[in-house]
């Protein structure tokens, strides 16, 4: 996976200096040790912070180190000033979490109270307004804190990649998904960064493309990946054009950014002009770690670049689209009600790793506007099959209409059904899903894309969106949890 950070971890202990030292740094080489045994590598640092000059000093050997995300280990009570103050020094995320006592032994004269530490630590971060990661119960033993720390390298790895991203969009969203056009301002107060362009700057790149050496290979790289039949190679070629056109760009424009999203224009006009449909690619860029959004949605890729430093793995964005008949229910399905199953679809822009038996095709809608009495041919390019069965989180992060941040985390699967349909579909069932789509989906204005991580990521993404201080994170909240607007009188 290309276009994400590596995390290079380091840990710095602190201590009161009313407090042993060798407490404090004791308990961090066990820390280290556990961490090391169970998870790989990280930095030791070896000053343990007690006054401001240390944390200069601290800060000074993890930067030097080459370390990039920072643990902050509170072995005792901590100087709350210093220890604060690695956050506002250090450039990247920093976890902060505090030793637990080991046995009674302890108790008598080498009791540490960071317990009551973390309290004070956590008002001064809040005093200066500093972003800190800490766990949902920040004290444990050596073992617990090493665990602790791997849960917390995915939330590191999409904070680093958020830092350093800019989202390159290509044409302005189509006249009937203005649900996806939000204000851009949110994103600056990310620290992300956006380019805009026309779709005719990225059709004259693409023509400029013609007859690119890399073509050939690219073309049999994609006979590898899926079922093309006869009928559907004369696309490969402009796939393979429109596949270097992009990646050429994104090195071209990424400018002071280490990492890139895309946002791109795909209908209606995408397939007079550049003669394809452009979801195979995007299919296989996102696979890569470049998520390439559809219909110009800006927050669309964004999520989705959140699920792939999250998962490190390739991630999709689809529509959630259309209810599940009842017949289907009746004959496939137990274990979740009606109402709590739906169907996720796209044309054909999730990944061929993710889908069953991945196959060319044309997109079926577009055909019958653009091509409706003969054989497919500019609106070839989609890639189609059941999407694979398995856990997945559905997520969205959203700019609002009054520039602001909001987002919603759901855990849910993908079932073993045959969704009998077009294009990248499959069956999907979250817990409570109907309550969850009339009281945060509709009730909040999120549009009908969402992003999808394959695999169980909720507490992680619902993590990284505290740190980035979004304040309005819902969840499919369990029975007998009420939304704040549902009716508690409701019939049925």
């Amino acid at each position: 996976m290309t276009n994400i950070p590596n995390v290079k971890l380091g840990i710095i202990s602190v201590s009161r200096d009313c407090f042993v030292i060798t407490l404090s740094e004791s308990r961090r080489h066990a820390v280290v040790a556990a961490y090391e045994k169970k998870y790989g590598e990280i930095y030791d640092c070896s000053v343990t912070v007690e006054s401001e000059r240390d944390m200069l000093r601290a800060v000074d050997e993890v930067k030097a180190a080459g370390c990039n995300a920072l643990v902050v280990f509170l072995g005792n009570f901590g100087p709350e000033s210093a220890e604060t103050l690695i956050a506002k020094y250090f450039d990247g995320p920093v976890m902060y979490c505090a030793a637990a006592e080991e046995n009674v032994g302890v108790l008598t004269s080498d009791r540490g109270d960071a317990f009551c530490g973390m309290l004070n630590c956590s008002y001064n971060l809040g005093l200066r307004n500093l972003r800190a990661f800490i766990p949902e119960y920040p004290v444990g033993t050596a073992d617990e804190v090493a665990d602790m720390i791997a849960d917390y390298v995915p939330a590191a790895r999409a904070i680093l990649g958020l830092s350093s991203l800019k989202i390159i969009t290509f044409g302005p969203r189509p006249q009937d998904f203005l649900a996806c056009n939000a204000p851009i301002k949110p994103l600056h107060d990310l620290g992300i960064e956006i380019e805009e362009n026309s779709e005719l700057d990225l059709l004259v790149s693409y023509r400029e493309h013609e007859g690119d050496a890399r073509i050939p290979a690219i073309i049999e790289e994609m006979k590898g990946e899926l079922c093309v039949r006869p009928s559907m190679e004369g696309i490969l070629p402009r796939l393979a054009q429109y596949e270097c056109t992009l990646l050429d760009w994104a090195d071209a424009h990424r400018g002071a950014s280490k990492y890139v999203a895309i946002a791109g224009k795909c209908w209606p006009a995408f397939q007079t002009e550049f003669k394809f449909c452009p979801c195979y690619v995007n299919s296989r860029l996102t696979s890569r770690g470049i998520p390439v959004s559809c219909e110009v949605d800006v927050y669309g890729a964004l999520s989705e670049y959140i699920g792939i430093c999250i998962s490190g793995k390739p991630v999709t964005l689809l529509d959630i689209n259309n209810t599940v008949p009842r017949d289907m229910y009746d004959k496939e399905i137990t274990g979740y009600r009606q109402s709590e199953t739906f169907m996720g679809f796209h044309c054909g822009n999730t990944p061929a790793c993710m889908v069953n038996d991945p196959t060319m095709k044309y997109q079926l809608i577009m055909k019958r506007s653009l091509e409706p009495d003969g054989e497919p041919d500019i609106t070839r390019g989609t890639i189609e099959g059941s999407i694979k069965a398995g856990d997945i989180t559905f997520f969205r992060l959203q700019g609002t209409a009054d520039g602001k941040l909001r987002a919603y985390v759901a855990n849910g699967e993908v079932l073993p059904v045959d969704p009998c349909s077009f294009g990248g579909i499959g069956v999907f069932a979250i817990p409570e899903m109907d309550r969850f789509y009339r009281h945060v989906l509709i009730e909040k204005r999120f549009p009908h894309h969402g992003a999808v991580a394959f695999g169980h990521y909720g507490a992680e993404i619902f993590e990284v969106l505290k740190y980035l201080g979004v304040a309005d994170i819902s969840y499919n909240r369990p029975a007998g949890v009420l939304y704040p607007t549902e009716n508690p009188f409701k019939k049925r």
